[in-house]
């Protein structure tokens, strides 16, 4: 009965510290080299109450002897077990745990290899109790890797499986028309709006939110994709060498969009060379009869060599040599406008999306719709009913204030586009980030550039985090940007409290990216 009162008592205490590694464990989308940085660059375990604690319960390990010290230790743990559980309680989180299949497996291992662990350290401390605190606390976060390795070859098995229930799936759905879509930015937003113009014409299926992945991918189809579906629109997202490949292999796409290149996931690709090299499998290995849709505004995509003979269509802006260009662009608070000479005719399209990087996206639409016959005369109208996609320059009323929202995900180059569009609105321009992550070596010199490009941009700047955002910090001052009209906050929470004391319905608040809380620091 007592050996039941230790565990239970301990098992409280280390429940917070528990959740919190299997959290940040799915934050880092399941990765032991994301988990790592974090657990070390953020230096996570820095709890000032929680290191007062672990003091005291090895002093009264070795101060008291017999009962006095047990029940002195036990009480003691039962009322930081009580405080840590309320605290978490009230903590809001960015990105709450999701408790999927694989996360409730994580959990009955954890449960059951840290119940064994805290009975042995029962047994070895029967006498000095206090100690077993500090393996309560700093221990889930090791144990975390132990979990996980058990875990892989179950995880590695059901997502074969599932994988080759996908694959059986396209492959008895031959007729259906299947479409590709990559880039280091505007992926997402291109696979919306290619849903929206096509699906006025095609019964459309696409892959939903961010399920970018092999298990997104496999999930969609298994769970979607049903034979009436003549439109496959397939986002392939990547941060390592190979997965555009091996996506391209598992898709097996005939049309193929490449949206944009840039310096994105430099942590795990390493160098601009893998980036492009990786982001150009979208179009080499697109079967010879195949359509390739390429913006030939970004130089790493107009500066490379194409080894695929099938057909290639260029769109542009900057360019006038594309085969699609958007000329006469023209911006409000509402929207965009722009034309586009279509086989010798003016066609003007209209548009809720704001940015030059959104009329890009456009474009690409644009041109699958008008390979897969779709005419000019009805993109016009499928333009103009295109919606605005969720946190990506979605201009938004939030308790009576203007939000640009672009939350999700930034990059050196979208973060420069989002400025631009902020810089249009008036009267007074904010903009709320906690800056730029994922970006390995160059991660201070690309968040020093977002800094200084604020200025003439932005009115007033609030940076979440105070180490995360140091950069940008020395960007703003060395640029000029004027002291007083920057705030530095520790939360997202205090960002907002601040914007709702101190805008008003006539400022313009751009919220650019939006960190989960692996990354908030």
């Amino acid at each position: 009965m007592y050996r039941v009162m230790v565990l239970a008592v301990f098992l409280a205490l280390s429940f917070v510290y528990v959740k919190n590694a299997i959290h940040m464990f799915q934050q880092n989308r399941y990765e032991f080299y994301r988990y790592t940085k974090w657990l070390f660059n953020k230096k996570n375990l820095r709890f000032t109450f929680t290191l007062v604690y672990l003091a005291v319960m090895i002093l009264l390990s070795f101060l008291l002897k017999g009962m006095a010290q047990k029940l002195t230790v036990l009480a003691l743990t039962v009322l930081m077990a009580i405080y840590l559980i309320m605290k978490e309680d009230r903590k809001e989180y960015i990105k709450d745990l999701v408790l999927t299949l694989r996360v409730k497996r994580q959990i009955v291992f954890f449960a059951v290899l840290w119940i064994l662990f805290l009975y042995a350290l029962s047994v070895v401390f029967e006498n000095k109790l206090g100690l077993i605190a500090p393996f309560a606390v700093f221990f889930p976060y090791l144990m975390m890797y132990l979990v996980a390795l058990l875990t892989l070859p179950l995880e590695n098995f059901i997502k074969k499986r599932y994988e080759n229930e996908a694959r059986d799936i396209l492959n008895g759905m031959d007729e259906m028309i299947r479409i590709g879509i990559t880039g280091s930015f505007g992926k997402t937003t291109t696979k919306n709006i290619v849903k929206d113009i096509i699906g006025d014409s095609f019964y459309t299926l696409m892959t939903p939110a961010s399920y970018n992945t092999p298990m997104g991918i496999t999930r969609t189809i298994r769970e979607y994709l049903k034979p009436i579906h003549e439109v496959f629109v397939c986002e392939m997202g990547a941060d390592h060498v190979g997965e555009i490949t091996y996506l391209m292999d598992f898709v097996k796409p005939k049309y193929g969009i490449l949206t944009a290149i840039g310096p994105q996931h430099l942590n795990t690709f390493h160098n601009m060379d893998n980036i492009i090299h990786e982001k150009f499998e979208i179009i080499e290995k697109l079967p010879k009869d195949g359509v390739g849709i390429i913006n030939i505004d970004n130089s790493y995509i107009r500066e490379h060599p194409i080894r695929n003979t099938c057909k290639i269509v260029t769109i542009g802006i900057q360019n006038q040599e594309a085969d699609l260009v958007a000329r006469d662009i023209r911006y409000t608070r509402e929207g965009s406008s722009f034309s586009v000479d279509i086989n010798g005719e003016e066609h003007r399209f209209e548009t809720v999306l704001l940015g030059e990087h959104n009329i890009m996206n456009l474009l690409a639409a644009i041109a699958l719709a008008l390979e897969l016959g779709i005419s000019p005369e009805k993109l016009e109208s499928s333009v103009r009913n295109v919606k605005r996609v969720e946190h990506r320059l979605e201009l938004k009323k939030i308790n009576g204030l203007t939000f640009i929202d672009n939350a999700f995900n930034s990059n050196p180059v979208g973060c420069k586009l989002s400025l631009d569009v902020l810089s249009r609105m008036d009267p007074r321009r904010v903009i709320v980030t906690p800056g730029l992550i994922d970006l390995g070596e160059k991660e201070d010199e690309y968040n020093y550039e977002f800094g200084s490009y604020m200025k003439d941009r932005a009115d007033f700047v609030i940076l979440v985090g105070e180490k995360q955002t140091a950069a940008i910090l020395r960007g703003l001052r060395d640029s000029g940007f004027e002291e007083e009209n920057i705030l530095v906050v520790k939360t997202v929470k205090e960002a907002f409290n601040y914007i709702y004391a101190h805008m008003t319905p006539a400022d313009a608040i751009l919220l650019e990216n939006d960190l989960p809380d692996a990354f908030s620091y």
